[in-house]
């Protein structure tokens, strides 16, 4: 089986706040920097048959703090797990897109969206390539690989979405923070998501902010990937999310008495010992 290690570039000043897109000279900051180092660290005991980078600065210098721990690995450029292109949408900020009408299709349809403008691309044509991508470095690299491409969230998202067998549409159910990690193990019978948005522990992004859960009571997906937390908050949305004035809405019980409470699932936060061995039992039904 092949491994694949993806993941998302560190921060930047605009990671959160606008949709970068393609924009050229966009580099990580400091936070950025010192995420993709700590990154680096803890990756080094697992060895990489390829590194492999989307062409923008911020996915390079990330690849680049990883390739670095490595003895000169070189640091292979892929343009298919490039950002989505976001068309007459980049470089705008956050808060005025989710005004758009095109906002509400992005949360709740993405496979049927096409962003506007000559250079828009659609977020079905973007997933197409980027999983075309890794199932052409899985067979180039060979089933005993284990690799790493560092990438922007909404390509994460789609790929995850493609190794779930999850149509592109609930895509938006997964997150993807910068400099998180995501594992997906690729057999002959079907891909394995080993692990996903992976910060190497902590409980900080889960801690309540001003009153509300992660991020504010928001529960539009961050199109881009969002800040993962960073700042205190990801992009502005509606302030309240549909139901926000409903008791029922996120609490305990409806009035027949069920409860309707999410179960909360806590991510690992495995040491790096825990990395990929290279070894993957089958699936089975016993939990």
């Amino acid at each position: 089986m092949t491994t694949l290690l993806l993941v998302r570039h560190g921060l930047t000043a605009t990671t959160g706040h606008v949709l970068t897109g393609w924009t050229p000279g966009i580099s990580l900051d400091d936070r950025g920097r010192a995420q993709a180092a700590a990154l680096a660290a803890r990756l080094a005991p697992l060895p990489l048959d390829a590194i492999v980078s989307s062409p923008l600065e911020r996915c390079q210098q990330t690849a680049e703090a990883i390739a670095a721990t490595r003895d000169g690995q070189p640091v292979l450029t892929e343009d298919r797990v490039g950002e989505c292109h976001y068309g007459d949408w980049t470089g705008k900020p956050l808060k005025k897109l989710a005004q758009e009408q095109l906002w509400r299709v992005v949360q709740a349809h993405p496979s049927a969206v096409t962003f506007p403008g000559p250079e828009g691309e659609s977020m079905s044509g973007m997933q197409h390539r980027a999983v075309a991508a890794v199932r052409e470095w899985n067979a180039r690299l060979g089933p005993n690989a284990t690799y790493l491409i560092c990438s922007h969230g909404d390509v994460i998202k789609a790929i995850v979405a493609d190794s779930l067998g999850l149509h592109l549409d609930q895509s938006q159910r997964i997150q993807a923070d910068p400099c998180s990690l995501t594992v997906i193990r690729y057999t002959p019978m079907r891909p394995f998501l080993v692990r996903m948005n992976d910060r190497g522990g902590g409980m900080d992004d889960l801690m309540p902010r001003n009153g509300h859960g992660r991020g504010g009571a928001a529960s539009d997906a961050a199109v881009g990937g969002g800040s993962g937390g960073a700042d205190g908050a990801d992009p502005a949305t509606p302030a309240d999310p549909p139901g926000a004035g409903d008791p029922t809405a996120n609490g305990a019980q409806r009035a027949d008495g069920q409860d309707r409470r999410p179960v909360v699932v806590s991510p690992s936060s495995s040491s790096p010992s825990s990395l990929p061995s290279g070894r993957q039992q089958s699936a089975d039904t016993r939990g």
